[in-house]
Parts: C-alpha cells; sequence; structure tokens
C-alpha cells in the first residue's frame, strides 16, 4: 500500500484509539510496546513505589499508577486512616524488590482499571518469572485479595498465602 493510500488507515487507527482509549496503537503511530488491553502487557519506567502493593510509572510518556492484581498490603497512605500492622515493611519490601529496576513489564488480567483509573497489573522485574505480585503473598507482606475478573492468578496467590501463614512470615508472625 503506498503512503497516500494508507492514510485514511492511519486515520482511522488514531480515531479508534481516541474513542475507545484501549485500542492499542503500532509503535510507529506512537503506541510504544504497550498493549494496553485485557490480556495484554506492557514496559513501564517505574517512577517511585507509593505503598506496599501500588507503583507509579511512565508508560508511553504517561504517568500512571499501578495497583497490584491479586494483593492487599496493610495500609500506610491512606488519608485519614492509622498505619496499620506491618504496613511499613510491606512498603520497603516492595520498594527493595522494585530497587535498581529501570523498567518493569506490567502484565493485564481481564479488567484493565480500578474504578480510581489506575492500571490492574501483575508486575515483572527483569524477566523474572515470579510477579512482585506473588513475592509479597510469599513473603508474608501482602494478604490475596480476589476480586473477579481479574483472578488468574489467584490459585497460585493463594497457596503462597497459605505457605506464609503456615511459616508466620511477615505479617502472619507481627500483626
Amino acid at each position: 500500500m503506498t503512503w497516500p493510500r494508507a492514510l485514511p488507515w492511519i486515520a482511522l487507527l488514531l480515531a479508534a484509539a481516541l474513542v475507545f482509549g484501549d485500542v492499542a496503537l503500532p509503535g510507529w503511530l506512537g503506541g510504544g510496546d504497550s498493549d494496553l488491553r485485557p490480556g495484554g502487557s506492557a514496559v513501564a519506567r517505574v517512577a517511585r513505589v507509593v505503598d506496599g502493593d501500588t507503583i507509579a510509572v511512565d508508560l508511553d510518556g504517561r504517568d500512571e499508577r499501578v495497583r497490584y492484581i491479586g494483593v492487599d498490603t496493610p495500609e500506610t497512605v491512606k488519608p485519614n486512616a492509622p498505619v496499620e500492622c506491618f504496613g511499613k515493611a510491606a512498603h520497603q519490601l516492595n520498594a527493595r524488590l522494585l530497587a535498581g529496576a529501570s523498567q518493569v513489564v506490567l502484565r493485564f488480567d481481564r479488567e484493565l482499571r480500578d474504578r480510581y483509573g489506575r492500571l490492574l497489573a501483575y508486575v515483572y522485574r527483569d524477566g523474572q518469572a515470579q510477579s512482585v505480585n506473588a513475592r509479597l503473598v510469599a513473603a508474608g507482606a501482602a494478604r490475596t485479595l480476589k476480586i473477579s475478573p481479574n483472578t488468574s492468578h489467584a490459585t497460585e496467590l493463594a497457596r503462597l498465602q497459605a505457605d506464609a501463614r503456615a511459616a508466620g512470615r511477615g505479617l502472619w508472625g507481627a500483626c
């Protein structure tokens, strides 16, 4: 297809991205390496660790908050709420797990965003097979949080939680 004949198709892709918001654009149209749709994945730069189960990232030049799927850590930054038992330790462990990572891979489940507009993802660093989500649960820094339809790793996370609880790791021994 010649360039002039390709323009209507390019315009159609851009219009669909603007209207639907979750259409994955090819990299040559500014879509980067992101596949922002259910079941897709994206590479992002970690800007900062917000708390034990949330990070801020730079995703294709946009600032995004990412909430880890399937886990819940004790609160440390919730407005008008006290810091919960093991909250600071969970936050610190999350920061250590991501320390030195120039980028992470975000893998999406069936729902892309939560009601607060945060991306929902399993977060992987440096090609590791186990997600940061799972590593937090295995260390006892997080409890499982099963919210349908994002449950593709629920069985694995439940097993890791049972092991951590039985061993008294993290919050299971401290709280």
